[in-house]
């Protein structure tokens, strides 16, 4: 560790093979946790490189516990955090509006870390139950649309990483591999970014992968559609910047769209949008993820469409109706 330490405090770049290496011998328990500390940090000081990436993200793969869906075809919906904005849980609750659409979504996510409450926060103060049990997770699937990958029990060997992250409480390039290794890689995806330099590395890695995807990026720097201005919007073979009433929605503030300071206040705004006694900016913003997510898997369907059936999903009950089956 000393060595590579040396070598990225006099700003050199890992390979790609170096950075997977690196990662697997940390989580192999060779390096004391203020070495980690510091192989962390250096990336807050200068922007991974797209081969660091790669190698870490090659790392997270090969270790993680693997989920066979049998066949299943799911969409996740997902931002990387880190965007130091302390929204409500957009990514959870559109999620949850996919799966009222009739869509299958396996939904990755952690605790939260850089913000105040992560979709696992929110997600047990609702009273879920984690688990990475093959069958219980399927039948999830088949029952409510909708199943939810707890980070920590599916990249077990990161267990070194989590108490570092803890208690630098910042964003690290961990937030950067989250949304990139969901165990099932699944068959869609929509990722959110907290920069537009991330967006464009996202964008090559998922161009590799052959899987259809789409990637935000708020100009104003939300990892997800904010509607608080224009947004980066890139797909495997287009790329275009929209404004929010370009999708037909209104321009909405920061404090619109504030998260609470705890996971109970978290669970209540949950609940309140879910009930359909959320504020017209939550519905908004919700129904805007959710719906660009179903035009990221049929973009021959028109942007409007795909709003509607997101919004039929939330104001009919159908999605909290697949909270309701998660939940039991």
């Amino acid at each position: 560790m000393k060595a590579t330490l040396n070598r990225l405090f006099e700003h050199e770049t890992l390979s790609r093979e170096e950075a997977r290496e690196m990662l697997l011998s940390i989580s192999r328990g060779a390096h004391n946790h203020i070495q980690i500390a510091a192989f962390v940090t250096v990336f807050n000081m200068r922007p991974v490189s797209l081969s660091e990436l790669q190698g870490f993200r090659d790392a997270m793969l090969e270790l993680c516990v693997p989920l066979d869906l049998e066949g299943r075809e799911t969409m996740d919906i997902v931002g990387t955090g880190g965007d130091g904005k302390n929204t409500f849980n957009v990514s959870t609750l559109s999620a949850v509006v996919l799966a009222g659409a009739g869509y299958l979504v396996t939904k990755h996510g952690s605790y939260g870390v850089s913000s105040s409450v992560g979709s696992s926060d929110v997600l047990l103060s609702l009273g879920y139950e984690f688990t990475n049990d093959q069958d219980t997770l399927r039948r999830q699937l088949d029952d409510a649309g909708i199943c939810f990958l707890h980070a920590p029990l599916f990249h077990p060997a990161m267990k070194e990483v989590v108490p570092v992250r803890k208690q630098l409480g910042m964003k690290t390039f961990f937030n950067m591999l989250g949304p990139l290794v969901n165990p099932v890689q699944p068959q869609d995806q929509l990722f959110g970014t907290f920069s537009l330099e991330l967006s464009r590395m996202y964008q090559y890695i998922m161009q590799q992968s052959g899987r259809r995807f789409a990637i935000v990026y708020a100009l104003d720097g939300y990892d997800e559609i904010s509607l608080t201005g224009a947004f980066k919007w890139r797909t495997p073979d287009q790329e275009k910047l929209l404004e929010p009433e370009d999708i037909g929605r209104p321009k909405l503030t920061q404090a619109d769209l504030h998260g609470g300071d705890t996971a109970e206040e978290a669970a209540t705004i949950f609940r309140n949008v879910l009930n359909n006694e959320g504020t017209p900016a939550q519905f908004a913003v919700v129904t805007a993820n959710a719906g660009m997510a179903i035009h990221s898997m049929k973009p021959e369907q028109s942007i409007e469409d795909c709003l509607a059936e997101a919004e039929e999903s939330l104001r009919s009950g159908r999605a909290k109706a697949a909270l309701e089956k998660l939940l039991k």
